[in-house]
């Protein structure tokens, strides 16, 4: 039997929204063990002077603690 937990993570990138999930899922497995999945539970952009300027994801991410 395995327990998992799960953590928020935002991120952000100026590039898409895509991008920020995968800046997001990138810097959760440089802390967390054993990341199995991540949701996207919110997204949002920083605008400036009409344009976007920042896309942020707001991340669910699960992972499985060890024995």
């Amino acid at each position: 039997m395995s327990v998992a937990r799960v953590t928020e993570i935002i991120a952000a990138s100026p590039k898409s929204f895509e991008d920020a999930v995968l800046v997001g899922v990138a810097r959760a497995n440089k802390t967390l063990q054993n990341v199995k999945s991540a949701w996207i539970e919110d997204q949002k952009v920083e605008i400036v002077d009409g344009k976007i300027t920042e896309f942020r994801v707001a991340l669910k991410v699960t992972f499985v603690l060890k024995d």
